[in-house]
């Protein structure tokens, strides 16, 4: 099996408790990773702070919607576009990469149609957002010790993974370098870029991955979503 090119990720920062450990890590590994960061956080000056930091060291800095309340394609009020990606997105200000990367909330991880409503696809349209998703998502949050074997695991299953950690209280990222020094030893490298597979909207075009429930009748995909 041919070792892995994987593009680390994580979600729901930042956290001043957690944030500076992982990008120690990362800075003493070389590793360049993305940070999808929670609006409502940025609104905390040493939050903000953090991902500045993040960015100067050449992280990536994405959209994670402001209040992280669950996924989009549940919401039916109107306006919660603007409310929950234009708000962060004008809080990120210069912090946003180029692309004005944006990463849906899945509720556990999940792929589906449930990511996105209509409301929100049409203004990720409108802004040229690139919608970000994932193919490995090894549940940290909820258990902080094991996820390391399930990671390597879905890590090394496949050529290109995008693996989703969080920077979060908890305790999960003390076993961060750990992690990456066992994906070293066996054989994987990192990239920054995301798979393209990975991919459900690129500058606001969309992909074969945008949820198909989101996209108009006559833009319907064959993509068949699957759970991360």
């Amino acid at each position: 099996m041919t070792a892995p090119e994987v593009t680390l990720s994580f979600d729901n920062g930042p956290e001043p408790e957690v944030t500076p450990h992982v990008l120690d890590v990362l800075a003493r590994r070389r590793i360049q990773a993305s940070f999808f960061v929670i609006g409502s956080k940025l609104a905390d000056p040493v939050r903000y702070a953090l991902a500045e930091r993040a960015g100067a060291e050449g992280h990536w800095i994405g959209n994670h919607s402001y209040t992280h309340a669950g996924p989009l394609g549940d919401r039916r009020d109107l306006g919660h576009a603007e409310s929950e990606i234009g708000r962060t997105q004008a809080l990120l200000g210069p912090l946003s990469h180029p692309d004005r990367l944006f990463r849906p909330v899945g509720g556990g991880g999940r792929l589906g149609p449930h990511l996105l409503s209509v409301e929100a696809r049409d203004h990720l349209q409108a802004h040229r957002h690139t919608v970000v998703l994932w193919s490995a998502v090894p549940g940290d949050w909820r258990d902080p010790d094991g996820w390391p074997d399930i990671a390597l695991a879905q890590c090394l299953a496949q050529p290109r993974p995008l693996l989703v950690l969080h920077d979060l209280p908890g305790g999960a990222m003390r076993h961060l370098d750990t992690f990456l020094g066992r994906l070293v030893e066996a054989g994987a490298t990192f990239r920054q870029d995301f798979p393209e597979d990975c991919v459900a909207m690129r500058r606001g075009i969309p992909t074969s991955r945008l949820p198909a429930t989101t996209m108009p009748d006559t833009a319907q995909g064959d993509f068949a979503w699957s759970a991360a």
